[in-house]
């Protein structure tokens, strides 16, 4: 069972019409997997997140995304997540009047189609804030509004903890964390990981979460598609050369 993208072509809407953003991007995420997508900004990455979630600004116009033989093309957003994709968004929206308990739940409800049983639920909720390092009184604020960085970061590892999806595509969840927010999202994503049947795309400019989760593939991504493959030395070495020397050959390619 994986996560399969294959030659996947994505255009953005624009003011001035369709736009190509990614240009042939292949990539097999199998279960038990972290798949880690580095690149710099403006080469596609956030595009391919959205893209595989559903987002409507974003169209496919060649390729195809299976994930568990199921073509995801072919569903609603909502549909997707069902089907078990999740997407922790780099910039979460803030929802006025609608508190962290009741997201989670109509969340819930809407995967299993059935509303959790509530004193079972309160429990389950509680846990995963606590897992997080959120009071139980975190459950009744409006989602992500008023949250600092961390918080709502720390907000969609819960979600991921609670909703269990089958693959998760995490978008720069590193991004705006001090150390001990990172630490708390890493072991997060770790102890989902620890099922061993879950996959996982993380999506970072940066290295240094990589040191908290051990990626199986490091991927280089650049003007719209995959430049290099590699193991976790990969990452280290990005951590030292940066990205100037996969710009330029992508560049001398184009």
């Amino acid at each position: 069972m994986s996560l399969v993208i294959n030659d996947l072509h994505v255009d953005v809407e624009t003011e001035s019409g369709p736009k190509q953003i990614l240009k042939g991007v292949n990539l097999t995420i199998d279960q038990g997997e972290v798949h880690a997508i580095m690149g710099p900004n403006g080469s596609g990455k956030s595009t391919l997140a959205y893209s595989l979630a559903g987002h409507p600004k974003y169209t496919i116009t060649s390729g195809t995304v299976t994930l568990d033989g199921v073509e995801l093309q072919d569903l609603t957003v909502d549909e997707r997540a069902r089907a078990g994709l999740f997407l922790a968004m780099q910039y979460p929206v803030e929802v006025p009047g609608v508190s962290v308990a009741n997201f989670l739940r109509s969340a819930k409800t809407a995967l299993t189609g059935e509303a959790p049983k509530v004193r079972t639920w309160v429990k389950d909720v509680n846990a995963a804030l606590s897992n997080l390092q959120l009071d139980s009184s975190f459950a009744q604020r409006s989602l992500n509004e008023g949250f600092s960085g961390g918080e709502k970061k720390r907000n969609e590892i819960a979600q991921l903890e609670l909703l269990n999806p089958k693959y998760a595509v995490l978008d720069e969840t590193d991004s705006g964390l001090d150390i001990d927010a990172l630490r708390i999202v890493a072991d997060g994503v770790n102890r989902y990981m620890d099922q061993r049947d879950r996959g996982v795309v993380l999506i970072t400019h940066y290295t240094r979460i990589l040191r908290y989760i051990k990626p199986d593939q490091v991927h280089v991504f650049v003007d719209g598609r995959i430049v290099a493959d590699g193991g976790p030395e990969l990452g280290e070495q990005l951590e030292v050369e940066g990205y100037d020397r996969f710009v330029s050959a992508a560049k001398a390619d184009a």
